[in-house]
């Protein structure tokens, strides 16, 4: 009998083990991912604009409901990162200003798209 219950013990304590593993696996790859276009507007402007060739200002602002300081902000930190490329011009006397999403946008996308999918697999799996 004490083999058995030290047998279920043993097999008790490895499943704990690995489920610890995996949870420091989870927390580390969440740790890891970007941060810049985690954050919930920045990522709003990066999809918007990965499905529109550009988008003004205006147009960003009123799709994602954000004010212009708020927008303004998030727009130039994906401007410093060079994952958005910005346009100044006038139309007549109006200042538009326009965004698109760069190749190095695009590539930090898809890389934080794999690993929220990686995350959400892992998550499933345990």
């Amino acid at each position: 009998m004490a083999a058995k219950s030290g047998a279920f013990r043993e097999s008790r304590e490895e499943k704990t083990r690995r489920s610890s593993s995996a949870a420091r696996q989870q927390e580390s790859a969440a740790v890891n991912l970007d941060r810049l276009i985690h954050e919930r507007t920045r990522l709003a402007i990066i999809s918007a604009l990965a499905v529109n060739t550009s988008l003004t200002f205006n147009e960003l602002k009123e799709l994602l409901g954000a004010s212009d300081g708020n927008l303004s902000v998030h727009a130039r930190k994906l401007e410093d990162a060079g994952y958005v490329a910005c346009t100044k011009s006038f139309a007549g006397r109006v200042p538009k200003t326009e965004y698109r999403l760069t190749a190095a946008g695009r590539r930090a996308l898809e890389k934080y798209l794999n690993h929220m999918e990686a995350l959400i697999h892992a998550t499933r799996e345990g």
